[in-house]
C-alpha cells in the first residue's frame, strides 16, 4: 500500500500471470490526481484483481468499496488483502464478470463515487462498459471512472455520458479519467 492507514502493507499478488497488478507509482500518481484523501464515498472496483486499487481507495478514506473479479484466485487473493488490511467491515467481495455485476448492482440501486476499471487491455470493453455505467446511472454526479490500460490505447474524449478530464502515461501503462461532461 503507498498511503492512508495501510501505508507500507505489502499486498499479495494474484498467483500465476492471468492478472497483472498495478505499480506502486502508477497507484501513486492516479491517488494525487483523484484525491489524494478521501472524505468517505463508495468505490467500485470491477477487475479487481489482487484489490490494490479498491484497497487503496479504502486506505486514504473511502467508507466502501464492492470488489468484483471473475477469477477465483483473484478473489481469495482480495480477501487475503482485506483481511491484512483489516478492512473486513468496509468490503464486498463478488465473483462475476463485470457485465453481471453492473446488473446485479443496479438492482441494489448502489451508485458511486469512483469506479475503476482495470480489466485485461481490451479497449472497447473499457468503452462498452462505460456506456452501460451511464445508461443505468451507476455513477454519481461529481464521481469518476478510471480506467487504466495500455499505453498505445487511446480512449475517445467522450464516451456516452462522460468527458475524458485527465490522461497521462506511466511507461507501458495509461490512466484515463472521465467525469460526466460538464462536471470537469
Amino acid at each position: 500500500m503507498v498511503s492512508g492507514v495501510c501505508k507500507g502493507r505489502p499486498l499479495k499478488a494474484v498467483p500465476g500471470n492471468t492478472t497483472r497488478p498495478t505499480t506502486d507509482k502508477v497507484k501513486e500518481a492516479l491517488f494525487n490526481i483523484l484525491g489524494p484523501y478521501f472524505d468517505g464515498g463508495m468505490g467500485l472496483d470491477l477487475f479487481a484483481g489482487s484489490g490494490g486499487l479498491g484497497l487503496e481507495a479504502l486506505s486514504r478514506g473511502l467508507e466502501k468499496v464492492i470488489f468484483i473479479d471473475r477469477d477465483q484466485k483473484a478473489i481469495q487473493t482480495i480477501h487475503e488483502n482485506i483481511k491484512m488490511c483489516r478492512m473486513e467491515e468496509q468490503a464486498e467481495v463478488y465473483r462475476n464478470d463485470a457485465d453481471r455485476a453492473l446488473k446485479a448492482l443496479l438492482k441494489r440501486e448502489i451508485d458511486f463515487d469512483y469506479i475503476f476499471l482495470d480489466p485485461p487491455y481490451k479497449k472497447q470493453q473499457l468503452i462498452s462498459l462505460m456506456q452501460k455505467i451511464g445508461e443505468q446511472n451507476q455513477l454519481k454526479q461529481a464521481g469518476r471512472i478510471v480506467c487504466e490500460h495500455s499505453f498505445d490505447v487511446e480512449l475517445p474524449l467522450t464516451v456516452g455520458k462522460f468527458t475524458q478530464i485527465k490522461h497521462e502515461k506511466y511507461g507501458i501503462i495509461a490512466i484515463t479519467i472521465y467525469s460526466y461532461k460538464g462536471e470537469e
